[in-house]
């Protein structure tokens, strides 16, 4: 398998396992810290279009930004998706983690049986 982007917060205790597993399995992977390099609106609009999922599926939903900014509510008030992704790129604390980009999917969060699929 070619080597894939992993997306995460290094204190993320999911992004913890979820690394723990790539490693475990000897996926290679490019690590890049979703804060100090935070996603572009351009690359979560292709991410987003690559892994077929809805827009909302991006968003850190449990996070302090998300409530603070009354996301939900903009969502469900017609936020486009363009200014979804805008506002996502913003801050990285937004953006749902981790991410695994690879040829032709993208990941979103860590459910170990869609990694186990696709990271095959």
């Amino acid at each position: 398998m070619a080597r894939v982007l992993f997306v995460e917060y290094p204190k993320c205790s999911t992004c913890k396992k979820a690394k723990a597993w790539l490693d475990a399995r000897g996926i290679d992977y490019e690590d890049r810290h979703i804060v100090e390099e935070n996603p572009t609106a351009e690359e979560l609009a292709q991410w987003q279009e690559m892994s077929g999922l809805p827009v909302r599926r991006f968003f850190n939903t449990s996070g302090q930004k998300y409530r603070a900014l009354g996301v939900k509510a903009q969502l469900d008030a017609g936020m486009t998706d363009s200014e979804a992704f805008e506002l996502l790129a913003t801050d990285g604390m937004l953006v749902k983690r981790p991410i695994v980009v690879g040829e032709g999917f993208v990941l979103v969060g860590f459910k170990e049986a869609e990694w186990e699929t696709a990271l095959r």
